[in-house]
């Protein structure tokens, strides 16, 4: 497995801002993770993300430090645009990326401006419709779709653009948890299916912690832990952790006594198991 990700010594402090949002932060992403990064609102998530895809330090000027290099290629020196074909971001909110007067404009805006052929463009539209289920929201205005479609046209206009990595800051931040949790079951399977590297932020790990090959926790600026899920929500749990919302079953196993090092159940399943193993 070849890295997709490489973060050495990453800070960065907006201009006028007496903080730095991102500290010495130092990061391997290897190619088809499904990385899931959490927590506090004003951890440092989404000024990573923007140096992942060059917005940082293009757009946002401040002071910045260290290298990212991200599928062979320097964020921090490479246009937005080409960064865009390789790593595409879906924003927290999808009305920031959503403008024209139908979904299907919506979705061909970046492809048309990559001047491909209308064959090609047909394609890859009707791939990223069907790959998000919208095919029924074609003709329709994105004004007048819910939260939930929305954020799936968002993602469908980036899958569109067939990139390598795909960055999601908060996608299920404005949707109800069943909505939340059917589109990141969804997101896991097209990151397995499509080979595409997926990195995810989300406060509410009881929705993608199934999901997540990798975990990472920042606090300030820095990263607190990093590792196999399981793994972070133990050594949390064993560190009494607060400022993330840890899942519901993990906390409960905790609080039950069933704190095998090497298993903290996960998901229900894995819950009913090990209370089962525990009765015998």
């Amino acid at each position: 497995m070849s890295t997709a990700i490489e973060v050495s010594n990453l800070s960065f402090r907006y201009a006028g801002a007496t903080q730095w949002a991102l500290r010495n932060v130092t990061l391997s992403i290897e190619e088809g993770e499904f990385a899931v990064f959490t927590g506090a609102t004003g951890c440092g998530k989404s000024t990573l993300f923007k140096c992942l895809i060059g917005l940082i330090p293009q757009m946002y000027p401040g002071e910045y430090l260290g290298r990212v290099v991200v599928k062979g290629l320097d964020p921090a020196q490479t246009p937005v645009s080409r960064m865009a074909q390789r790593v595409g971001m879906v924003f927290q909110n999808p009305d920031n990326q959503l403008f024209a007067l139908t979904v299907e404009n919506d979705v061909a805006f970046a492809l048309e401006n990559l001047g491909l052929e209308r064959a090609e463009i047909e394609r890859r539209i009707t791939k990223a419709f069907r790959m998000m289920g919208i095919e029924d929201l074609r003709k329709r205005s994105p004004f007048e779709l819910s939260g939930g479609q929305k954020q799936r046209v968002a993602i469908a206009s980036i899958l569109a653009l067939e990139p390598e990595i795909l960055i999601l800051d908060e996608p299920t931040s404005s949707l109800d948890g069943a909505t939340a949790k059917k589109l990141l079951e969804e997101l896991g399977e097209i990151s397995k299916r499509e080979e595409i590297t997926v990195l995810l932020s989300e406060h509410r790990l009881d929705l993608v912690v199934r999901e997540a090959t990798r975990l990472i926790v920042i606090e300030e600026g820095k990263i607190l832990s990093d590792g196999d899920p399981r793994e972070v929500v133990h050594h949390l749990l064993e560190d009494d952790y607060e400022k993330v919302e840890l899942p519901k079953l993990p906390r409960l196993a905790w609080m039950m006594g069933l704190r095998r090092a090497d298993k903290i159940p996960l998901t229900k399943e894995e819950f009913v198991e090990t209370l089962l193993e525990v009765g015998k």
